[in-house]
């Protein structure tokens, strides 16, 4: 208990571990702030045309299907869709079709309106004013908004790492960490005790920003305890690891930013541009932050079954991790009990 209550105070002393807890908190509640429709006009499909290459009446038809910006010439419609930050869709004349063009970096969804444009255009006839119902889409379904709050949850997830980590280096540093191998403390319960703070604190820091940006239904609060539950554990595991590999306090800290990037990038960058079941998908797994992004991105959209699979894959993910680090534990328990003081 002495050694937590240490370790506490010396945490609260640092202002990066401090940050890695509020921040996922505050910008959960300012998303909860963010209506749907704030976000609509991100997701609003974009198409370029060139001035006086298209029918007024095919323009119209682009206007009422997103926002359509008029070019001069070929070559801004060009530098347009070929700039990075642009899902711009190009749409030029095909006879008495259409075409479109892309830059060939664009999201799935963005390909899949580019290629199913001019066949819609062909069979605008066929759809007659009463043959169309508009849905309202609510705010609480947007996908922008659901896809904000998972990556935020997954970082709140990942102070648990940052806590152990900063931990040990500075234990290090002061000199502590010689101390603690001559006390009589058991190498199992040293390893409890570094783990117990940053879990901890990653699961109190993941249900506080689920509180505030979330409003789950009953069924699904086991399953989002689950999952928060075993990626804190993971998370708090790869603090140890980065903790006692790191010589020094900045060396920590690039190591730290590595595995944050490894830990919320591909998930999300598979989720938005792989195909779904393929295999960069299923190869994503093998971190285990993949099941946790998937796993909450399925109960926000209602896929519980689904949900359940990411669980028990993430469950997986704790055993193989933890099993290594008792082994290691566990020799340097064996080297320990060798050690003698001297009279």
């Amino acid at each position: 208990m002495n050694g937590l209550k240490y370790q506490l105070k010396n945490i609260s002393k640092d202002k990066m571990c401090i940050l890695s807890f509020l921040l996922p908190v505050i910008v959960g509640i300012a998303i909860h702030f963010i209506s749907g429709s704030s976000l609509t006009a991100i997701q609003e499909t974009s198409f370029g045309i060139i001035e006086n290459d298209l029918p007024k009446e095919t323009a119209e038809w682009l206007k009422d299907s997103g926002a359509v910006t008029t070019f001069e010439s070929i070559r801004e419609l060009k530098a347009q869709i070929l700039n990075p930050s642009s899902q711009m869709i190009g749409v030029l004349r095909n006879g008495d079709s259409i075409q479109t063009m892309l830059a060939g970096d664009e999201l799935s969804v963005t390909v899949k309106i580019a290629d199913t444009l001019p066949v819609l255009y062909d069979n605008r006839s066929l759809f007659g004013d009463e043959n169309v119902n508009i849905f309202p889409n609510p705010s609480d379904g947007n996908v922008l908004k659901s896809l904000l709050i998972v990556i935020t949850m997954v970082t709140a997830m990942f102070m648990g790492c940052t806590f152990n980590a900063m931990s040990i280096i500075g234990e290090k540093e002061d000199g502590v960490a010689l101390i603690n191998e001559i006390l009589p403390v058991t190498p199992a319960n040293y390893l409890l005790q570094k783990i117990l703070l940053g879990f901890a604190g990653g699961v109190f820091s993941t249900i506080l920003t689920a509180c505030v940006c979330m409003r789950p239904e009953l069924s699904q609060i086991p399953r989002i305890l689950l999952l928060i539950i075993f990626s804190a554990f993971i998370s708090a595991l790869a603090g140890l690891f980065i903790g006692r590999i790191a010589d020094g306090l900045m060396v920590g800290i690039v190591y730290l930013k590595m595995v944050m990037i490894l830990f919320i990038a591909p998930p999300v960058v598979c989720y938005l541009v792989a195909p779904r079941e393929g295999i960069v998908w299923r190869l994503s797994y093998l971190l285990p932050s993949g099941a946790t992004f998937y796993g909450l991105m399925n109960l926000m959209n209602g896929r519980t079954a689904e949900a359940g699979k990411d669980i028990a894959i993430l469950l997986v993910h704790c055993a193989v991790w933890f099993l290594p680090y008792l082994i290691i534990w566990k020799g340097k328990g064996k080297k320990f009990r060798h050690v003698k003081l001297r009279d």
